[in-house]
């Protein structure tokens, strides 16, 4: 084989080093799970999978291909959990899922795809996120998930009797019993988005356990 081809190839997995260390930087800053060296070794190894499948040349090459996109899944799984009523790590297992991408794109040669691509990834990370911060912000509707005593009898109306007074449309979506405890969850909007004052209502009231939002 020409000398020049492994140059070639070293190439291809420098560039996904680069790509993939301009991803984990942002995770690594976060402070997320999968985070620096995470995303590098995810990039060039998607990257390298899908040189070796072009080189070995058995059967189809999206064979390979199919198989990096099962492995990442299962990757991106292990860094999804719930938290309360929230789900964190989505944004995480979805940077997985396109930095084995973006690493096999530069496998196949298509540069101009994977710098493309690479820069959306960019700015949908660094740029947008004030947009998200923003739309948060204007946001109306919360969730909320109350654990009370079995004891509280009078908290749902007490509860919703608060609600009218300050102008909060709401519905409650669930009401289950744990133990001895009961569990409602309850869909608000306030049109000012001041949430402080249920907070502050629910942390005041004496039948309310734990909530969350």
């Amino acid at each position: 084989m020409d000398i020049s081809v492994y140059f070639e190839e070293a190439a291809q997995v420098s560039v996904a080093f680069v790509i993939g260390a301009v991803i984990g930087l942002e995770r690594e800053f976060r402070t997320k799970p999968a985070g620096f060296r995470t995303m590098i070794l995810i990039c060039v190894g998607s990257c390298l999978y899908t040189i070796l499948s072009k080189e070995a040349a058995i059967g189809s090459t999206d064979r390979i291909a199919s198989n990096i996109v099962t492995g990442i899944g299962f990757i991106g799984a292990g860094v999804i959990f719930k938290e309360g009523i929230t789900v964190n790590g989505l944004t995480t297992a979805a940077l997985i899922w396109i930095t084995a991408a973006l690493g096999m794109a530069i496998g196949y040669h298509n540069y101009p795809v994977a710098i493309v691509v690479a820069a959306m990834v960019v700015i949908a990370l660094f740029v947008l996120e004030p947009v998200q911060r923003f739309i948060n912000r204007i946001h109306r509707v919360k969730d909320y998930k109350i654990r009370i005593s079995d004891a509280g009898r009078t908290f749902q109306s007490d509860l919703e009797t608060f609600f009218s007074s300050h102008d909060l449309t709401f519905r409650c979506m669930k009401a289950t019993k744990d133990n001895n405890d009961a569990i409602y969850l309850y869909r608000i909007s306030s049109p000012d988005r001041n949430y402080d004052l249920v907070n502050q209502f629910l942390l005041n009231h004496k039948e309310v356990k734990s909530f969350d939002v």
